[in-house]
C-alpha cells in the first residue's frame, strides 16, 4: 500500500534531470476520511445546493438568470489567468460586437461562455468524458490566446507550471510525461464514471484535483478544470441548472487553492483539499441562492418603478428584454420592441430618469445603456494575482 506522502502519486526523475509528478489512480488509497469537520461541510455545502436549485426554481425566468451566471463565471475564471475583462466588456461585446473588431481579452471570455453552453449540450448525447473534454478545450481556445497550442487535443511534449519565464528546471510543478499523463486519463475517465462509491461533491473534488495535476494540454488546463465542476453537478442531477460557479471563491483564495492542490501531490492530502473545495461549494451556492432571492425582489420593485415612470405596455415590455440583454442601445431597443427611433430614445431617456439604466458613453450618438441594478449584482472586482507564480492553466 502507497504511503501517506505517495497516496496522491508519486515524483519520478526524468532523463533531463527535473522531476515530474506521477498520479496515483483513483480513488485515494487509503480511502478518503469523511468524518469530524468534513462530514459536517459535506452536509452544509448539500444543503446550500439544495436550497440554490429550489431558489433557481422559482424565478421568473432561471435561463437569464443562468445566461448572466454564466458570462459571470467566464469573467472570473479568465481573471485568474491574468485577463482584465469585466462583465460589462461581455454585454457590451455582446451589443455591438459584430460592428467592431472584438478585444483578445473579451474574445476569450466570450469563448469561456460558448464552451459552456456547448459543453452542456452536448451532455445530453455524450457521456462526460476524455472526447468531450478535448470538444471543449477545442470552443475555449479557437482564435485566441493559445491558439496554437493544440485546441482540442491533448499535448504530445512535456508542460510545467512556474512563474513568468521559468524553466523546467525552475518549475513549481511538472505534471507527468505524455505515456504516463495517458494512463491517468484512461483512470480518470473511469473514474468520472464510477460515482457509487463516494458523495457526490467529494467525487467530484477530487476529479478537479485530479484534473489540474495531470494537466493534459499545453494551455486552458485551469478553465477546463473549472468547467468540469459544474458539467459533474448538473450530469449527476444535484443542479437542474448550471448555477454553481467556484471561480469567484477560487479567486479570493487563491493562493489557499494553489497549496491545497500541492499539499495533495506533496503529501496525500486529499481531506484538506476536499474542506476547501467544500467551503467553497457552500459558499458559492449560499451566495447564488442569495442573488436569485435578490433578483426576484428586484424585479417587483422595478417593474412598479416602470409603472410609474414610464407606464403601458412598452415600459414592462422593455424591463424584461434588460433581464435578458443587460446593456441595451436605442437601436436594438427599437428593433426588438418593434417601436419607432424615437420613441425607443424617450423609453430609455425616462428609464434613465428612474434609476434603471445608465447611459456609459456620454456621446451623442451611439449611446449604451446598461441595466446598472441588475448587471452590479454579478459585477464583481477581483484582487490583482498575487505572487505565488503557479497560473491557473
Amino acid at each position: 500500500m502507497a504511503t501517506q506522502t505517495e497516496r496522491a502519486g508519486r515524483y519520478a526523475r526524468q532523463p533531463t534531470g527535473y522531476r515530474a509528478f506521477i498520479p496515483a489512480p483513483l480513488p485515494p488509497l487509503p480511502p478518503v476520511q469523511l468524518d469530524g469537520g468534513l462530514l459536517e461541510l459535506l452536509d452544509r455545502s448539500t444543503l446550500a445546493l439544495g436550497r440554490l436549485d429550489g431558489a433557481s426554481q422559482i424565478l421568473p425566468n432561471p435561463d437569464l438568470f443562468v445566461a448572466m451566471y454564466v458570462r459571470r463565471e467566464a469573467v472570473l475564471s479568465s481573471q485568474i489567468e491574468g485577463l482584465q475583462t469585466t462583465i460589462e466588456d461581455v454585454l457590451a461585446f455582446e451589443l455591438k460586437g459584430r460592428r467592431r473588431e472584438l478585444p483578445g481579452d473579451v474574445k476569450e471570455v466570450v469563448n469561456h461562455v460558448r464552451a459552456m453552453s456547448y459543453g452542456l449540450e452536448r451532455l445530453k448525447t455524450l457521456p462526460l468524458s476524455l472526447r468531450l473534454i478535448r470538444e471543449i478545450h477545442g470552443v475555449l481556445l479557437t482564435g485566441v490566446r493559445g491558439a496554437e497550442r493544440r485546441p482540442g487535443e491533448f499535448r504530445t511534449s512535456q508542460n510545467w507550471i512556474g512563474r513568468a519565464g521559468a524553466t523546467l528546471a525552475q518549475a513549481s510543478y511538472v505534471p507527468p510525461p505524455v505515456a504516463e499523463m495517458h494512463d491517468a486519463l484512461d483512470n480518470f475517465e473511469r473514474f468520472l464514471h464510477d460515482d457509487a462509491e463516494l458523495p457526490i461533491l467529494v467525487h467530484c473534488g477530487i476529479a478537479h484535483a485530479q484534473f489540474e495535476m495531470i494537466h493534459p494540454f499545453l494551455d486552458g488546463n485551469g478553465r477546463v478544470g473549472r468547467l468540469l465542476i459544474t458539467f459533474l453537478l448538473v450530469l449527476r442531477g444535484v443542479l437542474h441548472q448550471p448555477l454553481l460557479y467556484l471561480s469567484h471563491f477560487f479567486n479570493l483564495h487563491r493562493s489557499e487553492y494553489y497549496d491545497r492542490l500541492t499539499a495533495i501531490h506533496d503529501h496525500g492530502h486529499w481531506e484538506g483539499w476536499l474542506t476547501f473545495f467544500l467551503r467553497g461549494v457552500a459558499e458559492a451556492a449560499e451566495e447564488a441562492a442569495t442573488t436569485a432571492r435578490t433578483i426576484i425582489d428586484l424585479r417587483e420593485r422595478h417593474r412598479a418603478l416602470v409603472q410609474e415612470s414610464a407606464p403601458g405596455a412598452n415600459g414592462l415590455r422593455l424591463l424584461d428584454v434588460l433581464f435578458e440583454k443587460p446593456t441595451v442601445d436605442v437601436s436594438f431597443v427599437a428593433e426588438r420592441l418593434d417601436l419607432a427611433f424615437i420613441t425607443a430614445n424617450r423609453l430609455l431617456a425616462a428609464f434613465e430618469r428612474a434609476g434603471l439604466v445608465t447611459e456609459v458613453t456620454g456621446q451623442r450618438r451611439g449611446r449604451v445603456y446598461p441595466y446598472t441594478p441588475y448587471v452590479d449584482l454579478f459585477a464583481d472586482r477581483e484582487p490583482a494575482d498575487d505572487a505565488n507564480g503557479r497560473p491557473g492553466d
